[in-house]
């Protein structure tokens, strides 16, 4: 052991020594054999520039580039349903597809899109129940579990060793003792926040007969340097009947149980019809990577018993991340953005976007649609709060409306427009979510459901204090420094 430590000692002090060498290095890397945006580029040179050392250490946490890694392409689910896409984009471009009718009718090209960019079938017999609420989100899910016959398949960002997955882990334990297969794909650096599960947690779960699976492992279990590149998304599928997708992790603090954030407001979705195969399929990918493990190799994980439509929801289930050739979820929200007549309700925690983004908000605004954005009041991730509250000049610039939740902590990722088109899921509307991390949402076309996600944020309002330009105009110069600061750095947020 004194020799490791006495190698990591002779390692940093070479690196201490060498580092203006390193730093011409990594700033020629960056430049000539890394693919960036033009702001990242000058941002990360700023960066390794003015803060030499520090620099250094955030580009090994920060910088790593692996945006063109093919993580996830699985051959065998890609056969499976390429031939259903290709016939709906068939349809489509002939001028036959008639699913959607109506004001909904102008969002075709959307559906083609999702299509062509991601493979996302669109499918229209699903039923949505929203909710908002962390302890009636945990009943219900608990509920279902309780029901499960088959299988359970669970993934979340963040989950804490706390009272609430104790209840969680109850139910599962005791699905397992009857039969019922139960997985757990977590995130590494997720759950090694806070109030985080250890090994010994992990190891209890797995004696109880739960599998749990672990995506991108820290180094040597304790060194976690990719900060980039989590998993972010929220899912749980229940023998293919029923799936949850959303912003709610498990914790404490999702039930509002937290005095640091006070009452936690977010949104996730309880999905019953065709699309639960879809947030499946997505499961599967990331299990079968962190697990190494083939789930496609077994039909069983693709059945369904009741194939009756439960509903007529239409919808999308749209994944992005370092993966992907495109940017599918900010895509998604740039199209809805710029196909607003009349309104768009935008929530989410973390608001900054990119500057095409940013400039099709204000675009909408100037052009009389009512644009409303809605932010917490607090921070949770300080750099990332006074980031995000920069934008809110621009947006006021152009006539948005602008507001703080003051009610708690508001941690819902939507898009509402035109009470028509409404995008729920993990995604927040920041760099990080749109390329950074692995995310899922659900598109939905259906005026009923977004019309339901309208109206609670119609109530959020009401909770809200609304920031003029008059009132943000008076913040302090103390302010003001944080948010440069952060805007500077919002690129490598």
């Amino acid at each position: 052991m004194d020799v490791i430590w006495k190698g990591i000692g002779a390692t940093v002090h070479w690196i201490a020594n060498n580092i203006l060498i390193i730093n011409i290095l990594l700033a020629f890397i960056i430049v000539f054999f890394q693919r960036r945006d033009p702001k990242s580029v000058w941002t990360w040179l700023l960066v390794l520039i003015f803060l030499p050392g520090i620099g250094f250490v955030l580009y090994l946490v920060l910088g790593q580039n692996m945006h063109k890694s093919k993580m996830f392409k699985t051959k065998a689910i890609e056969d499976k349903i390429s031939g259903v896409i290709l016939n709906q984009e068939e349809t489509i471009e002939k001028h036959e597809f008639t699913e959607l009718d109506g004001e909904l009718e102008e969002y075709t090209d959307l559906v083609l899109y999702n299509l062509h960019s991601a493979n996302c079938l669109y499918l229209n017999d699903n039923a949505v129940t929203v909710l908002t609420d962390g302890q009636e989100k945990m009943d219900a899910l608990i509920e279902d579990i309780r029901n499960a016959k088959s299988f359970i398949h669970i993934q979340y960002y963040i989950i804490r060793a706390d009272e609430v997955f104790a209840r969680l882990e109850e139910a599962l334990a005791e699905k397992v003792k009857q039969g019922v297969e139960v997985r757990i794909l977590y995130d590494s650096m997720g759950c090694s926040i806070g109030n985080h599960m250890r090994e010994k947690d992990w190891k209890r779960l797995r004696e109880e007969g739960i599998l749990t699976a672990e995506f991108f492992p820290a180094f040597l279990k304790k060194f976690q340097l990719r900060l980039n590149y989590r998993n972010h998304r929220k899912i749980v599928v229940i023998d293919n009947e029923v799936a949850y997708v959303g912003g709610f992790n498990i914790g404490r603090e999702y039930l509002g149980k937290d005095e640091k954030f006070g009452y936690w407001r977010d949104t996730h979705l309880r999905i019953q019809g065709s699309s639960v195969l879809d947030l499946q399929n997505r499961f599967v990918l990331d299990w079968n990577y962190a697990a190494k493990e083939n789930l496609f190799a077994s039909p069983k994980y693709f059945a369904r018993t009741d194939t009756a439509p439960k509903g007529n929801v239409a919808m999308q289930i749209v994944s992005s991340g370092p993966d992907s050739k495109y940017q599918n979820i900010r895509n998604n929200y740039l199209k809805l953005i710029n196909k607003a007549k009349n309104n768009i309700y935008i929530q989410s925690p973390y608001f900054i976007p990119d500057d095409v983004i940013l400039d099709a908000i204000c675009l909408a605004a100037m052009s009389g649609v009512d644009v409303r954005v809605m932010i917490p009041c607090k921070p949770d991730h300080p750099f990332v709060y006074w980031a995000t509250y920069s934008y809110i000049e621009d947006l006021l610039e152009a006539g948005a409306k602008c507001y703080t939740y003051d009610n708690g902590f508001i941690h819902t990722k939507a898009i509402m427009v035109d009470g028509l088109v409404s995008s729920v899921g993990s995604a927040n509307m920041d760099f990080r979510s749109f390329g950074l991390n692995f995310e899922v949402n659900a598109v939905i076309y259906d005026s009923a459901t977004t019309r339901k996600l309208e109206e609670e944020f119609i109530k959020d309002l009401q909770k809200s204090s609304r920031v003029t330009q008059y009132l943000y105009s008076k913040r302090s110069l103390w302010i003001r420094f944080k948010e440069q600061i952060s805007r500077l750095l919002s690129p490598l947020m």
